[in-house]
């Protein structure tokens, strides 16, 4: 049985400065690409069966600097639509939302482009995720580049918790990988912020 490649895209403007950005475009920083550059060779020996990416350009170049040409664009990979938090930090959010957190509060609605998404809407896609997935690593590796948030909800859900357990979970670093996999039939993280 192959492993579950979890790998956060490189570093962006906003990831470096704490903002949320779930279904804005921003492109990777020159170091957000030198980090990914530096994943190829940790996945170059990797028996792949299969690689897909969130379709925004930074998970899509993400892939293509760290070697993995050919992913395919799955868009349950985005990242969690913040709604009316796009854009914004969580210390701008706790100014008018005191004590607010994400995995409790959750996210208000935004824009037509920016509607918003619960915690169990975002759960259901990376479910739908794993769905595909699973089955393919009978055939060996299977990597998924995606995002910070999102990372996290798909971790919690192979090891099938409930996704609010999600903030258990440290936060994947711009440009790391994560290996989830199973013994005895259970599932388990078996590295978790690789660079």
């Amino acid at each position: 049985m192959g492993e579950l490649i979890v790998i956060r895209h490189g570093q962006t403007e906003w990831s470096l400065s704490g903002r949320h950005a779930g279904r804005t475009d921003v492109p990777l920083t020159g170091a957000g690409e030198a980090a990914a550059r530096a994943l190829a060779p940790r996945l170059a020996g990797r028996d792949l069966a299969a690689v897909f990416s969130s379709p925004l350009s930074r998970a899509m170049r993400t892939a293509e600097l760290a070697g993995l040409s050919g992913a395919k664009p799955d868009p349950d990979l985005l990242e969690w639509d913040y709604g009316g938090y796009e854009g914004l930090t969580a210390e701008q959010i706790r100014e008018s939302k005191p004590g607010w957190d994400l995995w409790r509060d959750g996210v208000v609605p935004g824009d037509a482009d920016h509607p918003g998404e619960r915690l169990q809407e975002v759960a259901a896609r990376t479910d739908a995720v794993l769905g595909r997935v699973r089955p393919l690593l009978a055939e060996g590796d299977v990597a998924v580049v995606a995002h910070g948030h999102l990372a996290r909800v798909l971790t919690v859900r192979w090891l099938g918790l409930d996704a609010s357990a999600s903030r258990l979970l440290g936060h994947p670093h711009p440009g790391t990988l994560g290996f989830l996999a199973t013994e005895d039939g259970q599932p388990y993280i078996s590295a978790w912020n690789v660079p």
